[in-house]
């Protein structure tokens, strides 16, 4: 009975028949695999004693494969092509393993959607670090301009340049009001319902503040900005205090539990904000990246509204 040790056909032999294969020469199949010619002889012999047959019929000219070598030997590159795609498979698992992510998130995404992606990514791949640098919409392009994080999410409606961009959703806006506003009796508001309120705003650079600001303007509603925050919270607060109400994405306003406040939709205009993945043209998305953000297109909301 014969061991099995005796059929061990290994990498090196398969690479050396293919090689001998490919090039029908010695002396260039020696080349391509980076060993002496005696040495990829001795080699090839030693495989087709291993196999039991012949592979190739060898003349001072020419090398001529046999009928054993045509069955043989597309098997062989099948079996070094199926190892190197595994081999880099386990390396890739090894990077992601050990990386690092830094993504740029408008607020409202990184507040209500980004969350469970992360509690995922964080079960799968529990040694990635995640840094996440949450802002305005001017401030996800800078950052993604000038290649300081992976990615940017955020609006991808006015981006151009050196950007690339994927659709992943959309989200609509909010109207926030103390409790015991006027306005809560109805059940959604338009823009002409605000009229003469006034308004806690986030700064100019907010494609949010932007996108409500050209809808006033086409609408005729005139309304006086009291307080520029940067923060959401901040504007709640100050809402709850009276001093005025605040627009807010609906991702922004998910599972929130701030007491003196409420909100009703805006749906007279409806404003949908266009969000997605903003990346640089020229950068290569590391391992870990690119299987965070495989994981986060299978975990966006089908609608994101509904996350509010």
């Amino acid at each position: 009975m014969e061991r099995d040790e005796d059929f061990d056909l290994g990498s090196r032999h398969l690479r050396a028949l293919v090689a001998v294969w490919r090039y029908g020469n010695f002396a260039a199949a020696a080349a391509d695999v980076g060993v002496s010619q005696p040495t990829l002889t001795r080699t090839v012999q030693r495989a087709e004693e291993i196999l039991g047959a012949s592979l190739f019929m060898r003349t001072t000219r020419r090398v001529t494969v046999t009928a054993a070598g045509r069955e043989f030997l597309p098997l062989a590159e099948r079996l070094l092509a199926d190892i190197g795609v595994g081999l880099r498979n386990i390396r890739e698992l090894a990077e992601v393993e050990r990386g690092q992510i830094v993504i740029a998130s408008l607020m409202s995404v990184a507040h209500g959607i980004l969350p469970l992606a992360l509690q995922k990514f964080a079960i799968t791949f529990p040694n990635v670090e995640v840094r996440l640098q949450e802002g305005v919409q001017a401030r996800v392009l800078e950052d993604v301009r000038s290649g300081a994080v992976d990615f940017g999410l955020g609006d991808i409606s006015t981006v151009s340049g050196p950007l690339e961009t994927e659709h992943l959703g959309e989200q609509d806006y909010r109207i926030v009001l103390p409790n015991g506003h006027r306005l809560l009796q109805k059940d959604s508001l338009s823009l002409d319902d605000l009229a003469g309120e006034t308004l806690i705003s986030m700064p100019a650079e907010s494609a949010g503040r932007r996108l409500f600001d050209d809808a006033l303007l086409m609408a005729g509603v005139a309304l006086h900005s009291r307080v520029t925050v940067t923060q959401y919270s901040t504007a709640f607060e100050l809402v709850a205090r009276g001093l005025g109400i605040a627009r807010a994405p609906s991702a922004i306003l998910t599972g929130i539990n701030f007491s003196g406040i409420a909100s009703r939709h805006l749906s007279s205009p409806r404003m949908m904000q266009q969000l997605g993945i903003i990346t640089r043209k020229d950068r290569f998305q590391a391992p870990a990246a690119s299987a965070f953000l495989e994981l986060l297109r299978h975990n966006w909301p089908a609608n994101t509204q509904e996350t509010a």
